[in-house]
């Protein structure tokens, strides 16, 4: 999955909730300036960052590697 669509599932999954960005950055323990940064597209997050919102949003976070050869 691309960088931007996984930050799209993360938004919609929040909005589909009637979750507020305040209330995310509360219960996830991420800044609510860190999240309003990356659903506007401007945010360099971290794996752990990326994993502590998707677990208060009841997702599953999975990575696919991918060789290049």
């Amino acid at each position: 999955m691309h960088y931007q669509a996984l930050i799209k599932q993360l938004k919609d999954r929040r909005e589909s909730l009637q979750v507020t960005q305040d209330t995310l950055a509360e219960i996830s323990g991420v800044s609510l300036r860190a999240l309003k940064q990356l659903e506007s597209g401007k945010g360099n997050p971290t794996l752990e960052t990326l994993s502590k919102l998707a677990e208060a949003l009841g997702l599953e976070l999975s990575l696919q590697l991918k060789t290049n050869r």
